[in-house]
């Protein structure tokens, strides 16, 4: 064992151990204070790595299981509503975020995440669209932007997306165009894979089912603000602040990072595309007709079907797509992805289900209303604002959004609520920011790394294009897209 495995180690289990040396807080249980150690113990591990992300949190399911098995049941009192409540907490209430629906609608919805690289749909939809309109670098940005759109709704991973079919794609056009990473780097291939980045970190919020953590995110913050969203709200309430932001997306990246080649020969480009790939397969054409259907089984099926919950569509299509043989179980077993986000997801939720029966999450609340009762409550909007500019700026610390969402979401959607923010667009606000504050950095996310390391983009012009992107988007959801969600509370959609 090296020694900074070791150092790690010791850290952790520093972590844990501090819960049973330092006196409980007064107002919260003991089993709480015991399983948040464990929580912060899973967190910083996300952040150190010391194992594989599902290893981690399966550990710490383990040790939360343990310590509820050994911890005596007690009573905890609420303050809010004066009256004692029983914390019986079984051992197997941390697997509780397996059987979430939440889980298994990220889970599922990677099937079609498969089915559109293994079928090359993806990609087919990517050459045609380049064809019809991507006669100039511009229109080619805004190409980017309606592609990803389109297949955003059915892959909740945005390094599927981006490094998966829209990277290759965009690399290899850049190529064509004759810009080299070393030598001409600003001809064509900065501006095509540095906007490939922004735009997916835009149309990552447009859907719930567009980006893996936003469903995590949802979940977490939940027990804290008492908000949910169905597959139709989140659509509503993201479009019109988020179709603005990835409107002008292309056109901000290509003013920024302007290209040195303007025109291209994009139907040339579309017909090698195309005839690598051959004619449309009877796979294909099930998928896209699978696809249809699952994006309009989310919008409608709660006001017309009666479906409560997303994840009924997304396992029905996961198994008509296995069924009419688009993808075979096979493939869905070497999408790696797919099974290490499920164990992971399902094990941060159960961490965070367990936390909120043990009341953390209301004495956490009271906690920080006592602690900031001298802001008072009357600038709810005013301290919303902050607390969305604090949960962008503080990415610049965060190399993954998950590790991100599990450390500050929680605290954020608190600290809120005890300074008098509104609910719905404190977590609307959170939820979206999630995504687009990401940006900012060349680490910020799975497909960063991906697309920096081809080499067209050095560190300056990422983080200044990052910059005006997350803030910039930052500015438009905290005028506009208050106003709407205002509006959409006012209708009764939210």
């Amino acid at each position: 064992m090296s020694t900074k495995k070791a150092i790690h180690y010791l850290i952790l289990i520093a972590i844990i151990a501090s819960t049973y040396i330092i006196p409980t807080p007064e107002g919260l249980s003991v089993v709480g204070w015991h399983l948040f150690g464990v929580y912060v113990a899973t967190i910083v591990a996300i952040i150190l790595k010391p194992f594989a992300l599902p290893v981690i949190l399966l550990a710490g399911v383990a040790i939360s299981s343990i310590i509820i098995g050994v911890t005596p049941g007690e009573e905890w009192f609420d303050a809010k509503n004066n009256k004692m409540l029983e914390i019986a907490l079984e051992e197997e209430d941390v697997l509780g975020g397996y059987k979430s629906g939440t889980t298994w609608l990220v889970f599922a919805a990677f099937a079609m995440s498969t089915a559109f690289v293994a079928t090359g749909l993806g990609k087919r939809i990517a050459y045609l669209l380049i064809g019809k309109f991507g006669s100039t670098t511009l229109r080619l940005g805004y190409v980017n932007a309606c592609l990803d759109l389109l297949i955003s709704p059915a892959m909740p991973s945005v390094t599927a997306r981006a490094g998966g079919i829209i990277f290759p794609i965009m690399n290899s056009v850049a190529v064509s165009l004759g810009s080299d990473p070393a030598t001409s780097p600003r001809k064509a291939g900065r501006y095509l894979l540095l906007n490939t980045y922004m735009v997916v970190k835009g149309t990552g919020y447009l859907f719930l089912t567009a980006m893996a953590p936003n469903a995590f995110a949802l979940q977490l913050m939940e027990p804290i603000l008492h908000v949910k969203f169905d597959w139709g709200q989140w659509f509503f309430a993201a479009s019109i602040p988020g179709l603005l932001c990835l409107l002008l997306t292309p056109l901000v990246v290509y003013l920024i990072c302007p290209p040195e080649l303007k025109q291209l020969d994009n139907k040339a480009i579309a017909k090698k595309g195309l005839e690598e790939l051959g004619p449309m397969t009877v796979r294909e054409k099930t998928l896209l007709g699978l696809f249809v259907l699952a994006v309009l089984s989310w919008a409608l099926g709660k006001p017309i079907l009666g479906l409560q919950e997303a994840s009924t569509t997304a396992i029905s299509i996961m198994a008509l797509l296995v069924i009419f043989t688009v993808v075979s179980w096979d493939d869905l077993l070497k999408n790696k992805g797919a099974w290490n986000t499920l164990i992971w997801y399902g094990g941060i939720l159960g961490l965070s289900s367990v936390l909120k029966k043990a009341h953390f999450f209301d004495w956490l609340s009271q906690f920080l209303g006592e602690k900031l009762a001298f802001l008072g409550t009357d600038h709810g909007t005013l301290a919303a604002v902050v607390i969305l500019f604090m949960s962008v700026a503080i990415r610049y610390l965060f190399a993954a959004g998950g590790a991100y969402i599990a450390a500050m979401v929680p605290v954020f959607s608190a600290v809120g609520l005890a300074a008098g923010a509104d609910p719905t667009l404190l977590a609307l606000g959170l939820l979206f920011s999630n995504c687009y504050g990401g940006a900012l950095t060349h680490y910020g996310s799975g497909p960063a790394p991906v697309i920096y390391g081809a080499g067209y983009n050095d560190i300056k012009s990422w983080w200044v294009v990052g910059a005006v992107f997350a803030f910039g988007s930052l500015l438009i959801h905290v005028t506009i897209g208050f106003a709407w969600w205002k509006a959409l509370v006012g209708m009764g959609v939210l």
